[in-house]
């Protein structure tokens, strides 16, 4: 049996801003609808990706700034590129023996760690 990873809460301070950032970064804006007055989901996915981020009112109870996050690219200089083109505050690329990285923060301060793995 296949467990896939889906869907995985981002606690943010202001749904928009947080929106507006990964729409910028590249994420594709899936979903966004008010369920109730409590609740507002916005579903972002990360371009190629089969597990998506939430984010929004009534979602999580996690501390905004808390959540930390890696995702494998293929090329970490490209995605380096693509986060400082889109106006995105990130580290230079990091190689270790464990593959290549490139770090950034959401304005929540939220953690993303982009890693280019290693030839096999």
């Amino acid at each position: 049996m296949d467990w896939k990873i889906e869907l995985v809460p981002v606690p943010v301070t202001d749904v928009d801003r947080a929106k507006e950032f990964y729409v910028r970064v590249g994420f594709n804006a899936d979903h966004d609808q008010r369920v109730s007055e409590g609740l507002r989901f916005v579903q972002l996915t990360p371009p190629g990706s089969a597990c998506s981020i939430c984010l929004g009112e009534g979602i999580t109870d996690k501390t905004p700034g808390s959540q930390e996050i890696q995702v494998v690219v293929a090329d970490a200089d490209a995605a380096h590129k693509q986060l400082v083109e889109a106006g995105v505050e990130c580290t230079e690329v990091d190689p270790q023996p464990w593959g290549r990285f490139v770090h950034f923060k959401d304005p929540d301060g939220n953690s993303w760690a982009l890693q280019e793995l290693p030839p096999r």
